[in-house]
């Protein structure tokens, strides 16, 4: 058995500020190794403390144990980072070493939601995944990192704006794809995406569902899987959270989007809820009983 590996903090900055977002005292009680959440929450790591990193029980996520606990992606691109977000240098045993960045959750919806205790996020390394609502790239970097060289991220935005930044942060990435288009319109960027083993949605409009029902129709394959953070008050801020995420959770069944979990993203998002689940699931085959 490996030992931990140990290493020390860098980089610029604060590691993960809430930005006014949300409480700052401690973060939710997550499921990590061990079954406890992050000790101090959204603190991050003083630069210049001693890191233990070990792997998370999502493949390519990590933890990093110091005097504060957070979660962690291998950087891809060691020495850059693509929001101002801390990186961890650690040595390995045989003298190599390895860069690590800190994932915030309080500026990333799957973060928050791996903090939550989420049983499976289906994104891994090699995986190919359909990003909806790819922003500036903040979240789209860490899947980057988690699918590796081999995997690939297609990431779509439609703000022109928030697309110059994605396209940037997509130069130094060769696994990420950048699409300036509107998610609305899956055919007019059907050339440029493969199918894909998962699609992960965060665009926050009224429509979500049926956005992500089409792209699936589309681009996901058959028994793949789908994460989709839904906004209550995007959708109808007269209703009750729990009243939106049960009406939502309807219409992605309608479009043979199986939901198998579902949290909230409290304390990182206020009436937020991600769901995960599976498309055009194989039906379980009765097992043959011997006469």
């Amino acid at each position: 058995m490996r030992s931990p590996l140990r290493g020390r903090g860098r980089g610029e900055g604060s590691a993960m500020r809430g930005g006014g977002r949300g409480p700052r005292g401690r973060g939710p009680r997550g499921r990590v190794p061990g079954g406890r959440g992050p000790r101090s929450g959204p603190g991050g790591m003083k630069g210049g403390n001693k890191v233990i990193v070990t792997p998370h029980r999502h493949e390519g996520v990590f933890i990093g144990k110091g005097k504060d606990e957070v979660i962690l992606t291998k950087n891809l691109v060691p020495g850059e980072s693509v929001y101002n977000e801390k990186r961890i240098s650690v040595q390995n045993e045989d003298g190599t070493k390895v860069e690590y960045r800190v994932w915030n959750p309080f500026r990333s919806k799957l973060a928050a939601a791996i903090f939550g205790g989420l049983d499976d996020i289906w994104i891994k390394p090699g995986a190919k995944v359909l990003y909806l609502g790819a922003a500036s790239g903040t979240s789209v970097s860490h899947v980057s990192d988690i699918v590796g060289p081999e995997g690939c991220v297609y990431a779509v935005e439609f703000s022109p704006r928030s697309g110059r930044d994605l396209v940037n942060m997509a130069k130094k990435r060769r696994n990420v794809v950048p699409i300036i288009e509107d998610a609305r319109h899956p055919a007019k960027y059907r050339m440029l995406v493969s199918m894909v083993d998962v699609i992960f949605a965060d665009v926050a409009q009224p429509d979500q569902a049926r956005i992500v029902g089409l792209n699936a129709s589309f681009f996901l394959k058959a028994g793949g899987h789908y994460m989709i953070s839904i906004k209550a008050k995007c959708i109808d801020a007269t209703m009750p959270a729990e009243t939106v995420f049960s009406n939502e959770v309807k219409k992605l069944q309608a479009d043979e989007l199986k939901p198998a979990e579902q949290i909230t993203l409290e304390p990182y998002e206020r009436d937020h809820a991600c769901v995960v689940g599976g498309y055009r699931m194989p039906k379980k085959q009765k097992t043959a009983t011997a006469s």
